[in-house]
């Protein structure tokens, strides 16, 4: 599932450990806050506060540009527009400058200064939200040195958020360090909470699962009772980070448990989407029907997020929704969705993973869809007539362009070796997510001389050794890409043997590999039984890997069949043959297609309800087309309007969120 990186209390799997840097969002209510800061009397900001907390929004926006029209020299002015730049909009970029600009009005150097200028508190704001956006823009180094400004002038304990921008540097001992310096002197639950979720990236990434969990455990229990002293909601990042590292031990229930948890109350402010990561564990196992449903849910929450989450965590929403859309055979709209994810920037600040991460699976996946389109635009060529069909040929040989040069700017990204033995590793902590049934793909883009070398040196340094069915899974994929059938077999069937249970898209991959060996090989019992098992667990399999099926096609002397009958044997995904599966087209009247195992027991039926007139294809055609969409993917009717709001508005993650920074607002300068 999800090879996510961990959440920062902040976007897989993940695939990210994140840290929820929203924490510190506290929405404006209570005790007449602003900003998150008690005792502001500037009327003006005031009301651009109670426009937010109303969630008049555009109001909120257009009394910020008014003020900052009239008074541009105003360090309040500036940082209030920012503030809605960053709250309503997620545009990071422009806050930034608006948040510079009040930087270089508010300059203070001292406590005393700051206090005689009567400008403190917009000084203090001011580095405290440069610090939050330079950490989700990815310039941790500033974040860092922004959180020793606000500690030297204004003596704020600071320790708890360092951990975070630690981690993104790989600083992991400084990181490890500053955690525990947290534990030893803060009694504050929620610092403690967001020490112990920096120790549970700190630990995986030094390949201390055991450690790791049990420091994502802690961060929970801290957060649960810091969650029931002020009538607050347990964060759903330290769950899902805790899913993250149950996973990276294999422990799949466990990883799912977690996910459920966090599933259960929106939560708006973070940046770690439960329903992410549950889809990939549904693709995972092959329960499409849970998977679709968990699709519905996790669109419910995205368009429940702040609009900052929205930018921090869209490409995992247009990501994940792009792997299921393969599955589902809709492989173009997959290919839109991939394509954005990879050309839109996207915030990984509260995520382990990074930027960079993120592009590689995006064009990986983005190859996925294109190849997948390519194959099932040459079966539509198939069934339509000759000038629809030259067309349909075209579009097939442009979407393979596009496959390849997905494929090629996919390779680029993963040419460092070390990255790519990371990769190999089962669900790899702290990268972004790649499904494990993807994985393979990876021999395709690289080539097998490739990855055989880098898979023996990724074996060696112990990342198969909870599970060597996933080393036999890619020498698998390796022995059947260079045509070493007898191999394929052996190593599918070895890695068959150890996977875990859960792996079945995988497994679907090695029983599609094995028949194709086996039949070429004249094993006509174990090929059939392959074939059998892939169509039950994964029928798409055969498209994406651009298989055909042998198939023995009957039916009755009669003109309708016999033209059904000529499209089947025109598509690439069956041939005929006297020992294969049992296809049986049925006359006109029944508008019914099925494929048979050799016992009679159905693959798949596709019956029609009726000949649909508006469109340009005869009965025959949309018989034979139906057919296709049922037999090679779950059979879900998902409309083009629905498709489309995939696109919507658009790991383990970063504990940090803002509103923990908003609420040290409010007592930063109470004890002055």
């Amino acid at each position: 599932m999800v090879t996510t990186s961990l959440l920062f209390a902040s976007l897989s799997f993940t695939s990210a450990f994140a840290q929820n840097d929203l924490d510190g969002f506290e929405l404006p209510g209570a005790a007449r806050a602003c900003f998150g800061m008690l005792g502001i009397t500037e009327e003006r900001a005031l009301a651009i506060c109670d426009a937010l907390a109303l969630k008049e929004n555009v109001r909120a926006r257009e009394l910020a540009q008014r003020w900052i029209a009239e008074q541009p020299g105003s360090a309040a002015a500036q940082f209030a527009l920012a503030e809605v730049l960053v709250r309503v909009e997620g545009n990071l970029a422009r806050a930034l400058f608006h948040l510079s600009r009040a930087e270089e009005l508010t300059n203070y150097s001292s406590l005393g200064r700051a206090m005689a200028s009567g400008g403190a508190e917009w000084h203090y704001l001011t580095l405290s939200q440069l610090s939050y956006v330079h950490q989700l823009m990815g310039n941790q180094q500033a974040s860092l040195d922004y959180l020793d400004r606000i500690e030297s002038v204004y003596g704020q304990e600071v320790e708890s958020f360092r951990g975070w921008p630690l981690i993104k540097m790989q600083k992991w001992d400084e990181a490890r360090e500053s955690a525990n310096k947290v534990l030893a002197t803060s009694n504050d639950t929620r610092e403690r909470s967001r020490a112990w979720n920096t120790l549970c990236a700190v630990e995986l990434a030094s390949l201390r699962p055991a450690e790791s969990l049990e420091a994502c455990d802690n961060s929970i229990s801290e957060d649960e009772a810091a969650a029931q002293g002020d009538n607050g909601e347990l964060d759903t990042v330290y769950l899902l980070n805790a899913s993250e590292v149950s996973l990276s031990m294999l422990r799949m229930e466990e990883a799912e448990d977690y996910l459920t948890r966090a599933s259960r109350y929106i939560d708006p402010e973070s940046v770690g989407d439960p329903w992410i990561y549950l889809l990939y564990l549904y693709m995972n196992q092959g329960r499409f029907d849970e998977a679709l449903s968990a699709l519905n849910s996790m669109l419910v929450w995205r368009d429940s997020q702040e609009p900052i989450v929205g930018v921090m965590n869209r490409a995992e929403h247009f990501l994940v929704s792009a792997a299921f859309l393969i599955l589902a055979g809709y492989p173009e709209d997959a290919a839109t969705l991939s394509a954005t994810a990879l050309n839109q920037p996207d915030r990984t600040g509260s995520y382990s993973a990074d930027e960079a991460q993120k592009d590689s699976i995006a064009a990986l996946i983005n190859h996925m869809a294109n190849q997948t389109a390519y194959e099932a635009k040459l079966e539509e060529a198939a069934w339509l007539d000759f000038p629809q069909s030259l067309d349909a040929r075209a579009e097939a040989l442009a979407l393979r362009f596009k496959a390849w040069r997905s494929g090629r700017h996919a390779a680029s990204l993963f040419a460092d070796s070390q990255v790519l033995q990371n990769r190999l590793r089962p669900y790899a902590p702290l990268d972004v997510h790649i499904p494990e049934w993807v994985e393979p793909e990876l021999v395709t883009i690289l080539g097998e001389g490739v990855i055989s070398s880098i898979l023996e040196q990724t074996r060696d340094g112990g990342a198969f050794s909870l599970n060597e069915g996933y080393y036999y899974a890619y020498h698998a994929e390796i022995a059947a890409q260079k045509r070493q059938d007898a191999r394929t077999i052996e190593n599918a069937g070895r890695a068959m043997g150890l996977l875990p249970s859960q792996e079945v898209l995988l497994k679907a991959r090695l029983s599609a590999r094995i028949a194709d060996a086996a039949w070429r090989m004249g094993e006509t019992e174990i090929a059939l039984n392959n074939y059998e098992q892939a169509m039950a667990w994964d029928p798409s399999i055969f498209r994406r890997l651009g298989l055909s099926l042998p198939a023995r096609i009957t039916g009755v002397d009669d003109a309708f069949v016999h033209q059904v009958i000529g499209y089947v044997e025109s598509s690439p995904r069956f041939h005929s043959h006297a020992d294969g599966l049992s296809l049986e087209v049925f006359p006109q009247n029944d508008l019914t297609i099925c494929l048979s195992t050799r016992g009679g027991s159905p693959l798949s039926c596709a019956q029609m309800g009726g000949f649909d007139d508006t469109l340009e294809l005869t009965p025959a055609q949309q018989l034979v087309k139906e057919f296709h969409f049922q037999t090679f993917g779950p059979g879900f009717d998902i409309s083009q309007a629905q498709r489309m709001r995939l696109l919507g508005n658009s790991v383990i993650i970063s504990s940090q969120n803002n509103a923990d920074g908003q609420s040290n607002r409010n007592t930063v300068l109470q004890g002055q």
